[in-house]
Parts: structure tokens; C-alpha cells; sequence
């Protein structure tokens, strides 16, 4: 509905009902105010006063799942809908929690937020005071302009490119194939979550502002300016309603975990894929595919290159150059159960690329077009679009039969032959088509509007084939792209990166935002995807990084046909297999942190200001990242480097993982780069578990310890979550806790125990002490058996 802008909207309350309240004005638009928790209220602003998209698919407080026909927006069930303060003086209505206040100016409509800080009410949102909605004085996109003080950073959006801090940005968010995309300057790329915080610098306040949208959507930190309007900042969507979130912090980190609990449990993916995980397009493109997979066992064997998965490429439904899902190439792979099993029989699970489009001549084709499983252009047939250099059409997933046949295939296809997961790929749904119309569970509408909700639903028609499959197992899935939400589901990557250093430097900041954003099993094609072969040192430096992150898997489509595997350089395969090895070794440390995710929204990877926000220079652009709590680590992002200079946060002392000395925080130390011996630091007081047990490919042992760096004076104390690594007997209770304790002054007492009711507690465990650890050792509840010096520090065995 047009209006002038000399028409300004004066709205007063219509309706009240707990923390639902309405706002309505003359010509019939409506604004609801949900006050949803004491840190969490909602503004939707509806200028026909209903709503264009009544559904969500993104919210789910501390849930694990959404209905396939999503949320209604108007359902705030599992919210706490706290008691609040309402009131009204001059045309201004505030509403207050405990830890929220919003006011609201009435005529216009403009908002003014503040968070409680002690006893204090600390500003930290306005709206610009120019027309900061749009009430049918533009084109009908949505649009909500804030202002924008220069004191502000802006954190988050998910995985897109650049530098952590948007300010001076525009990003757009629209699922995009961006093969070989720039990390430092592409945009879009593959997801789409458009959350992100706000940090000032001078209040050292957080909060964080959540768009339910799924269309295509923009953010401009201060690349578009304005004379008559001031600072500010812009969010534009093509489509829906602007239905928003405060989130209170004050700290960035309680804005993460509250944004990740309100879109969803992280999934606990089963402890394998915690493991190197192989890949490839050059062996499936193969003609003799299916000998080149067996090589790659062989190779592993040769090298003793631990792997617990392989991505298998799309190459095994190849017909001639195409891809055909769910098709098995049987020229390229005579016996698809028997090559199966024999990567089973090495101990490496198989994850198969699966593509939610068929081309025109898939064999499949004619029977989903009849059915109506496709997304369907203006005249009701199967839309085409441009897939893998040919036409095809995509499987609309709100179509819930399709769904159903796509679950039904994959487990026809890929289960019931013996694979262990699926990596759902290709599926960001790259198309424009205006006319284009999906089913939306009987409801048509136009496809433009949604495509980041067929990645989900994607996801979970894959995910309900798993499950059906093996329903005692918890499953594994991986996604290129996705929506808010997307970490209830699966695993994630950065998807095509490039070849270069630059990409080492900015898939670090990518990997950042995007667990800050609520998704951090996440990781990236080490060695790069698209691009020439890395030489050896760029492929070393690049694996240094990836044993830190959640995925960790060697991935590649070289120009020159090269393939990126752990031995393509003679003269470091030995470094490789070493980092891969102490990559077990932290596997419990990595396995706890994805428990901690699951159960408390902690990101299992973040950025050095998440733990130390007292420090404003963690703020500053770096290369630097934490995993967990307890590890910093500073990855070589340039060529020809021996030493690397890392800033050490304050508020923590930090111990040289690999040579024991001890730091103080603040300040920046420089330390040998050796090849091999990526630079890291642990936190003073941290308490690591880890595997100790000499490892061999196809052969898995266990033998528990931890790495324990005391701090000079004080106590500390850490648990590590342990269970039978794949099923869900966890949440009946059937698992193991281990505690430990330190106190330290001028002797360490160390207390070591584990209870629980999974497995039998070993007779020992290891305790490693940094090198340059020399105070003598009280056992609280245990017996000595040794105490000796090795390379990897001062060793304790102990005996309970």
C-alpha cells in the first residue's frame, strides 16, 4: 500500500497478550513486540499489517529440529516469555525486562534499545531517525536502517569474505556456486545467516541482531552514505517480512551461545568425523575409479596416514562427464558393496556427494517431472537451470513427497549399500527465475523467496534417510551450503576456496564468523580446492592449520590434474603424517569441545576477543584463533616464514605447547616456525585430554591422558566427556566423565578421577607437564608409577 511520506504512521497498542504485544495505526499496518526472554525481544513490522511469510524454519529455542512445515511465526513456545515493564509517557512506549529495554516512539515507528549493566542502562541501538522502515513509501522490499556510531564493529553474517570487522561493507546473502571465490574479497558465497553483533568499543557492549528471512538479503556497514541521513547501517531483503531479534549481551560470547540455542542444538556428530578425512575429484573421475580408491588405502597404509572417512566425489554416478544422482557408474565401480566394505574393513567410513538436481536425461528424470517433485516454472513444468554444464531441474523439498522419495533414495542408493553418511552438495539453489513456484507444503509460492530453506530441507530428508538406516546411530552429515540453523543438521565447509596464502589467511577469519554466527564444525578444503597445485610449503602451512579446525579433510580440482594427498610431497610426508598423528592425539580435546557445543551452544573454534574481551587489542585484525577455551593458535599465512610473531591476550599467562616456556599475556613474542611445528600456545591453568596410544592406519587404540599446564599459583580444575563415540546411549545416560584438578604454589597436588557408566576405568593415564615444569608432584587419589623427561614434556604415568 503506497503512501506519502508526509503520511506518517501513528500507532497505539491493539492488543496484549503476555509478551505478544500489537501496534496498529490508521491505514491498517502493524507492528508485534515479543518479549521472548529477560535478553531477547522481537520486532516484526508488517506495513499490510499481516504476514508474507508465516512460517519459520530458523527457530527453535534449545531444540533439535523444526517441523518440516516449519514454525508458526506467531508459535513462541519454548521461549520463558519472562514478566516485563510496560509503559507509556509522550508518545513513547517502553517495554523493560530485566535485561532488555526498548523504546518505542509511536509516531513512526522507531526503536531505541539499552541493556542492563550492573545497575546501569547502557544505550546500544537506535534507529536512524529518517525513515528507518518502510511503510509503503518505497518498492515493498524490506528494509530497516540503524544508525551507525564509529565507535561500533560488526561481527558475524556466517562464512562470508574479508576481514572480521564489516564495517566499511556491503554483503550480500544469496546461496552462490562460487568456485574458486577470493576469501579476502568474493561476495556471496554459499550461505546464508544473517546474524551478526554489534561490539562498541566504548561502552564495551555486545549485542546481536537475528533477520528471520530466507530470501536474498544485503548489509551495508557504511559502504552507502547519505547526506540527509546520517550514519547508518542497512538491512534490505527482496522478499518477506522484517521480523527481527534483539539478543542482549553484554558479552559477544552470550550473544553466540543465545543466537545458536534460539536457531538450534548443534548436532553431535559421531567421533569419526572428528578424523582426517580424504577426497578427491581426480580418483572418481577415474575410468578405473574404483582401483584408484583402493590405491588411496594402499598409499595410507604405505605412509601410515591416518583416516577415519573419505568424501566420495561425484564421479561414481558419472555417465559419461555428467553427474547423475544416485546413479552407480558401474565401468567405474564393478562392485560398489564389495568396495565398500573393503574401505570398511580398513577402518575409513565413506560419505558420498549427493546433488539435489537431475539433468533432463537423468534415468530418473521423467518419473520425478510426472510426480511433481521439481520446482516448476510459470506454466507448471519442471524449471530448468543451469547444473554441471547442462540443463536439469531441482527436487523442490517442501514438496513433502519429494522429500520422501529423495529419503527413499538415498537409502535405496548409498545406505543400504554400506555407506556410513551423506555430503549434501551443490544445494545453495542458484537461480533467479521470478516466476519460479515451489509446492510449500500446499501453500505454492514464488521459489526466489526461499531458497536457503530447500538447503535445510535438504539436510533433513538426507538426515531422516540416516536415521531410518540406522537409527541407534547418530548421523553424519556434510553441506556446502545452508540457512540459520544449519548446524542442527551437519557439518560444514567453506566450500571451492582457491589456491593461494591469501586463502590460508582469510578461511581463518571465514571459519571464525561463521561459529560465531552459530556454526562452527565447520572447516576447509586444506591445500586448496580450484587452482594450481600447492608447492610444498604452501601445503604444509595449510595442513598446520587445518588439524585445528572441526573438518579436517584434504580436498582438491587442480588445473593441472595433480591431486592434494598427504604424500604429494615427497620431502614433507613425513611432517603430514606427524600432524595428522598429533591431530588424534587432541582428538578427545576435539570430541569434548563437540560435546560442549551440543550441549551448552559453546563454538568449538573463536576468535581471541570471544575469550578475552577486556583486551581491545584481540579486536584488531589477526590470524590468530582459539580452539576452545584453552588453545591459541597462530597459523603461518605468508611464505618464507622461520618465526612468527603472535600477540598473546591479556588476562592469561601462556605456555609454548611445544617448548614449555612460559609467557605473560599481553605482549607479543616471536617463536620458531619450524615445518611441522605449527605455532600454539596453551592457556596457563588449561587442562588438555588427549590419546596417547602410538597409532597406525587401520589400527585405532586408546590410551587416555592429559596435558596439563599449570598456572604459577592457584587452582584448576577440567572435565572431558567420553562415550562409545557413535550412538545415542549418551542420552539415556550411558557415558563417562573425567575430572581433573590442579592446585598449584610451590608444589602441584593433581587429582585425577572418572565415574560414569560407560566402559571400565584404565588401570593408568598419562599426565604431560610442560618441559620446563620442575616442582615436585603430590598424587591425590592416585599412585606414581613414573615421572620421566621425553620430547613431549615431563611425563607422569599414574596408577589408580
Amino acid at each position: 500500500m503506497r503512501r506519502s511520506l508526509a503520511d506518517t504512521p501513528v500507532f497505539a497498542i491493539s492488543r496484549q497478550e503476555g509478551g505478544h504485544i500489537v501496534l496498529s495505526e490508521a491505514r491498517g499496518a502493524r507492528v508485534h513486540i515479543f518479549v521472548l526472554e529477560d535478553d531477547i525481544i522481537r520486532v516484526a513490522v508488517l506495513p499490510d499489517g499481516g504476514w508474507k511469510m508465516p512460517s519459520t524454519w530458523a527457530v527453535t529455542p534449545g531444540g533439535d529440529d523444526v517441523p518440516a512445515e516449519g514454525r508458526l511465526r506467531e508459535d513462541i513456545s519454548g521461549f520463558s516469555c519472562p514478566p516485563y515493564v510496560l509503559s507509556e509517557e509522550r508518545g513513547i512506549l517502553t517495554i523493560e525486562t530485566a535485561r532488555l529495554r526498548v523504546s518505542v516512539k509511536l509516531a513512526g515507528f522507531s526503536c531505541r534499545w539499552a541493556l542492563k549493566r550492573g545497575d546501569d542502562w547502557v544505550p546500544i541501538a537506535r534507529d536512524r531517525f529518517t525513515q528507518a522502515y518502510d511503510f509503503g513509501w518505497w518498492d515493498g522490499r524490506v528494509r530497516h536502517y540503524l544508525a551507525r556510531p564509529d565507535s561500533e564493529k560488526f561481527f558475524g553474517l556466517g562464512e562470508v569474505s574479508g576481514d572480521m570487522d564489516r564495517v566499511g561493507r556491503r554483503i550480500r546473502l544469496s546461496g552462490t556456486d562460487a568456485l574458486g571465490y577470493s576469501a579476502r574479497s568474493s561476495d556471496p558465497l554459499y550461505k546464508s545467516v544473517p546474524f551478526y553483533i554489534t561490539y562498541d568499543m566504548k561502552t564495551k557492549t555486545a549485542f546481536g541482531l537475528f533477520y528471520d528471512t530466507l530470501s536474498d538479503c544485503a548489509f551495508d556497514f557504511g559502504c552507502e552514505r547519505s547526506n540527509y541521513h546520517g550514519r547508518y547501517r542497512l538491512f534490505e531483503a527482496e522478499h518477506g517480512d522484517l521480523d527481527y531479534y534483539v539478543i542482549a549481551g553484554p558479552e559477544i560470547a552470550d550473544v553466540t551461545r543465545r543466537f545458536t540455542w534460539m536457531t538450534g542444538r548443534p548436532a553431535f556428530m559421531p567421533k569419526w568425523s572428528l578424523g582426517y578425512s580424504g577426497s578427491t575429484m581426480s580418483y572418481t573421475d577415474a575410468p578405473d575409479a574404483q582401483a584408484r580408491m583402493d590405491e588411496f588405502l594402499a598409499k595410507c597404509a604405505e605412509h601410515d596416514i591416518l583416516c577415519s572417512s573419505f568424501h566420495l566425489s561425484s564421479g561414481y554416478t558419472s555417465i559419461g562427464a555428467k553427474r547423475y544422482v544416485f546413479n552407480w557408474n558401474r565401468d567405474k565401480f564393478p562392485d560398489p558393496a564389495g568396495f565398500v566394505a573393503n574401505y570398511a574393513a580398513h577402518g575409513v567410513k565413506l560419505a558420498p556427494n549427493i546433488k539435489p538436481a537431475l539433468l533432463r536425461d537423468h534415468p530418473l528424470y521423467d518419473e520425478c517431472a510426472r510426480e511433481g517433485f521439481f520446482i516448476n516454472d510459470e506454466l507448471g513444468q519442471p524449471l530448468l537451470v543451469y547444473f554441471w554444464d547442462a540443463l536439469g531441474s531441482y527436487v523442490d523439498f517442501t514438496n513433502p513427497r519429494a522429500a520422501d522419495w529423495w529419503t527413499a533414495q538415498v537409502r535405496r542408493a548409498l545406505l543400504d549399500v554400506g555407506m556410513a553418511a551423506t555430503w549434501n552438495d551443490n544445494n545453495e539453489y542458484e537461480f533467479k527465475d521470478p516466476a519460479a513456484e515451489v509446492a510449500l507444503f500446499g501453500k505454492p509460492r514464488a521459489a526466489v523467496e526461499m531458497k536457503s530453506l530447500q538447503s535445510l530441507l535438504m539436510l533433513k530428508a538426507s538426515r531422516a534417510a540416516q536415521l531410518a538406516h540406522a537409527p541407534e546411530k547418530r548421523p553424519y552429515l556434510v553441506t556446502r551450503a545452508g540457512g540459520a540453523g544449519v548446524q542442527r543438521y551437519a557439518q560444514t565447509w567453506s566450500g571451492d576456496n582457491a589456491t593461494a596464502w591469501e586463502t590460508v589467511k582469510y578461511n581463518i577469519k571465514m571459519g571464525l564468523s561463521s561459529a560465531l554466527s552459530g556454526v562452527s564444525n565447520t572447516g576447509h578444503d586444506v591445500g586448496g580446492f580450484a587452482g594450481p597445485a600447492p608447492d610444498a610449503e604452501l601445503f604444509l602451512r595449510w595442513v598446520e592449520f587445518g588439524i585445528f579446525m572441526p573438518r579436517f579433510s584434504i580436498h582438491s580440482w587442480n588445473d593441472d590434474g595433480t591431486v592434494n594427498e598427504p604424500w604429494m610431497h615427497p620431502s614433507i610426508t613425513a611432517h603430514v603424517r606427524d600432524l595428522i598423528k598429533f591431530r588424534a592425539r587432541l582428538e578427545p580435546y576435539l570430541y569434548d569441545l563437540a560435546y560442549r557445543s551440543h550441549c551448552d551452544y559453546e563454538p568449538m573454534v573463536r576468535p581471541t576477543f570471544f575469550e578475552f574481551p577486556d583486551d581491545p587489542r584481540t579486536f584488531e585484525e589477526n590470524d590468530e584463533m582459539m580452539l576452545g577455551s584453552s588453545l591459541l593458535v597462530a597459523p603461518v599465512v605468508e611464505a618464507g616464514q622461520t618465526e612468527r610473531r603472535v600477540y598473546l591476550p591479556a588476562g592469561a599467562d601462556w605456555y609454548d605447547f611445544w617448548r614449555g616456556e612460559m609467557f605473560e599475556g599481553g605482549r607479543e613474542v616471536t617463536v620458531p616456525a619450524v615445518w611441522g611445528k605449527p605455532p600454539f600456545f596453551a592457556r596457563a591453568g588449561s587442562i588438555i585430554p588427549a590419546n596417547f596410544a602410538e597409532q597406525h592406519f587401520a589400527r585405532s587404540a586408546d590410551e587416555r591422558g592429559f596435558f596439563i599446564f599449570p598456572r604459577v599459583a592457584g587452582h584448576s580444575d577440567a572435565t572431558c566427556f567420553e562415550d562409545d563415540g557413535e550412538t545415542f546411549a549418551f542420552v539415556s545416560g550411558r557415558f563417562a566423565q573425567w575430572s581433573v584438578l590442579v592446585e598449584a604454589d610451590a608444589a602441584l597436588r593433581i587429582g585425577v578421577s572418572r565415574s560414569g557408566s560407560f566402559g571400565a576405568t584404565p588401570k593408568t593415564v598419562k599426565l604431560v607437564l610442560p618441559v620446563s615444569e620442575r616442582r615436585s608432584v603430590t598424587l591425590l587419589n592416585a599412585r606414581l608409577v613414573h615421572d620421566v623427561a621425553s620430547p613431549e614434556g615431563r611425563v607422569l604415568e599414574v596408577a589408580f
